[in-house]
C-alpha cells in the first residue's frame, strides 16, 4: 500500500470517527467503559435501556437546547 492510500484511508478512519461522535454511535460504549472503570462490579445496563433513561433525563432536564 503506497503512502497516499495510507493516507487515505486514515482520512477516512478520521471522518468516520467524526460523523459517530457527532451523531452519538459511540456514547453508549462510552458509557460502559465508564461504568466499569468508576463503578466495578455494578450491573450495566443494556443499550436499549441506556437510550431510554438518556432521553427520560434530557426530556426532564431540557437545559439549552436547541428544540
Amino acid at each position: 500500500m503506497g503512502r497516499a492510500a495510507r493516507r487515505s484511508a486514515e482520512v477516512a478512519r478520521q471522518i468516520r470517527w467524526y460523523c459517530a461522535t457527532l451523531m452519538g454511535d459511540n456514547h453508549y460504549r462510552r458509557y460502559v467503559e465508564h461504568r466499569r472503570r468508576l463503578h466495578p462490579g455494578e450491573p450495566v445496563p443494556s443499550e436499549r435501556e441506556y437510550w431510554r433513561l438518556r432521553h427520560a433525563a434530557a426530556d426532564a432536564n431540557p437545559g439549552a437546547r436547541c428544540c
